[in-house]
Parts: structure tokens; sequence; C-alpha cells
């Protein structure tokens, strides 16, 4: 809704629009207490509609114009906008407007996550591991940058596709983590998110201006997690990847990730979402969690991080080190990883510690490391998870002791 009107305002009135389709949302929130539309999707699309003709009024008004516009010419063209191919154009405008080059890479992904995916503040800065009060200066930056230069809602031209592309690919994959593993503290997973990062490669993909080894190999990286959704959660609790049914993992987007992985190498360009494709890959290809290949694993995350250096990449191998019992390795990666970094993550390394004591039979500091991630996250599925881990392991701390006397 915010590219539509986008598209027939300008970007100069983003402020405005996005207002316009807050109101919008309030205004169902309020209609459908009782009872929900047939099709909700149709009637928000609806009130948008009637929403762009009193902005328009508004501004005509503004500029002393009185356009009689409920009927006739000005109405047609506004129906147009939400056509469905427009739709899907207006959406992809808006993302290359992103990646302007006059923003900042930092401005970028800030401004296309609140204008296309609709992210709250809290969502931007947990996904960038940053404060929220630094995302809400880059926005403000970005909007006043789009009025001083009268950036509109327009492609980029030929030669300037593949210098934005890498931004639009990095906007669509943090899209699609903010879905696989949300920040919000009273949801794992948000389908609709993933649902709509894969909606748009797959728009991308449309178009044969577009298509690049990197936008095939996020596709494919996107399908293979994709497909094990269904698998992350049962009776409210999660389930982690060494015990979740494969049975569940939906084949048809495995499929579709190894046919697009497979295009990916077709093309000259190589890039990080090939290696991590290539990593979920042997993820889905294992028959069960013992068999993953994981010296494939490590050998993929040593060459990415040589690409990205990343703290995330080094607690990604000291997992790793620890599945495959080499404790020594996984503590020599742990003690490199500044847990700051990771910012709302750092619960994360802390739970890492804590299987690396557990591993190593200290089970007084793992419950400790255990007490310092339960007390970090904030997500509900999560915390409880972490609790039942330490539960765990106060009752197998209260056996030894039985034993011992």
């Amino acid at each position: 809704m915010v590219a539509i009107l986008s598209n027939i305002f300008g970007l100069s009135n983003l402020e405005l629009i996005e207002d316009a389709v807050q109101d919008t949302f309030l205004n169902a929130s309020v209609k459908w207490r009782d009872k929900l539309p047939e099709n909700p999707e149709a009637w928000l699309m609806q009130a948008a509609k009637n929403r762009v003709i009193d902005i328009f009024r508004q501004i005509n008004a503004e500029k002393k114009r009185q356009l009689k516009i409920s009927h006739g010419a000005i109405t047609l063209e506004i129906n147009d906008f939400f056509l469905d191919h427009e739709v899907a154009d207006s959406q992809l405008r808006m993302i290359f407007v992103a990646c302007h080059p006059a923003f900042s890479k930092k401005e970028q992904i800030a401004f296309a996550l609140k204008a296309i995916a609709g992210f709250s503040m809290k969502e931007i800065a947990a996904a960038l591991l940053q404060k929220e009060e630094t995302i809400k200066k880059r926005l403000v930056r970005a909007r006043q940058k789009i009025k001083d230069l009268n950036i509109t809602l327009a492609y980029p031209t030929q030669n300037e596709i593949q210098a934005r592309m890498s931004g639009v690919l990095q906007i669509i994959y943090l899209i699609f983590n903010e879905g696989f593993h949300s920040t919000k503290p009273d949801m794992l997973v948000s389908k609709d998110l993933c649902g709509e990062a894969i909606r748009l490669c797959k728009l991308l993909l449309l178009k044969e201006n577009f298509r690049s080894g990197s936008l095939y190999a996020l596709f494919a990286l996107l399908c293979f997690h994709a497909s094990r959704l269904d698998s992350k959660l049962a009776n409210n609790e999660i389930i982690d990847l060494e015990h979740q049914d494969r049975s569940k993992w939906y084949l048809p987007l495995i499929v579709l990730g190894n046919d697009a992985l497979r295009k990916s190498v077709e093309f000259d360009d190589q890039s990080v979402y090939h290696i991590e494709a290539a990593i979920a890959s042997e993820h889905v290809k294992a028959i069960d969690f013992k068999h993953t290949n994981w010296q494939r694993i490590l050998a993929f995350y040593d060459e990415m991080y040589q690409i990205m250096p990343a703290d995330s990449i080094i607690l990604s191998k000291a997992t790793i080190y620890l599945q495959i019992n080499q404790l020594k390795k996984a503590k020599t990666a742990l003690d490199k990883i500044n847990g700051e970094a990771l910012n709302q993550r750092k619960y994360l390394l802390n739970g890492c510690y804590a299987d690396y004591y557990e591993k190593s039979g200290d089970i007084v500091k793992a419950i400790e490391e255990l007490n310092f991630a339960i007390h970090a996250c904030a997500n509900v599925f999560e915390k409880h998870y972490l609790e039942n881990k330490k539960n765990q392991l106060l009752t197998k701390s209260k056996g030894v002791t039985r034993r011992e006397r």
C-alpha cells in the first residue's frame, strides 16, 4: 500500500502516505471487531483507494486547486494502480529506490525495512544489531534526501541495476530473517514475512534483466529455510534442528531450492548467498541430524568468513565444533566473539557457552550461562526453551550429587 500510494503521489509525500496506511489499518481494527470481511485484503485495498482520494483532495486543496475526482479519468487512473501487475511493479520500484546511491548503505536498509516490509523501529534495530535511536536518525536522513534530491519512484537505468542489486538482495534477506527468527517477544516465526521475501525474489526473477547468480542463490536459500518452518514449533515449544521431524520438511520447496541453486552457478557472479544456500542444502539433504556433513559445512563457513568476517559466523562455527565434540576449538572460537557486537542476539552466545560447559562437564558454569541467556532473551518461546534446558541441567546436577553421596 505504501508503494502504491508513493507511486501515485510521489516519495516526497512519504510521511503523509505512511499516515494514510496507518489510518486504513486503524479503521480496519475498529470495523473488524465483530466480524471479518469475506476478503480482508480486498477490503484493505478498497479502503486504501478511498484514502488515496481523500489525500488527493487534501493535497489539491492546499494548492488551492479544486478537482472533481470522484468520477472520471483520475479515478480510473487511481484504480489502475491497484491492478496486480501494478502492485508488483510499485513494490519493485520502491525496493530499488531504497537502494538509491544517495543513501548510505545503512540508510538504504533501514529505509527499505520500514517502507517496504513495515518493520517497527525495534525490529529494524534488531535486524541490524543497532540501537533504535540510531535507526530513527537514519530514517530521518533518508526521507530528507528524498525531498532534497527529488528522488522519484523509478527504476534505475540498465547500467545502474547491478550496483543497486546487492542492497536489494540484502533487504530481502533481512525481511526473511525477521520472519524465520522473529524479534517480537510473543512470536518465533512469521510465515507472512518469509512468504513476502520469497515473493519479492520471484518478482525480481520474472524480469530477465534483474536475474543473477546471487539472486538465484538467495532464492534457493530462502526456499531451503522455508521448507523447515512447520517443524520449528510443536505444541508451542521450540524444536531444535537435531530433534525436528524431517518428514514435515516441505519437499516442493526443497526441490525448488535445488533447481535455483543449480541455476545460480550458470552466472558469472558469486556471493555469500551461494555459500549460505550450499550450507542450507547440506542440512536439507541429510537423512538425519547425525548424518549431516559437518566438515563440509565448516569449510563453507571458513569460506564465508573470508568474504565477510563477522562474529555471527564464528558463533555458527563454534556451534558446529560442539556438535562434533571438538570442544577446544569451540572454546577458542567462542572466546573470539565480541558479545556486544551481537546486540539483541547476545543471548545466543551465552547459550552456546552453556552447551560448551555442559559438554565439558561443568554443569554449574552451564547453568550460569543459561541464566545470562534467559535474562537477555526477550522472546517468550526462546526463553521457555532456555528455561527447559536449565531445568534439565538442574535435574542432572542433582542426580550427580546423589550418586556422589
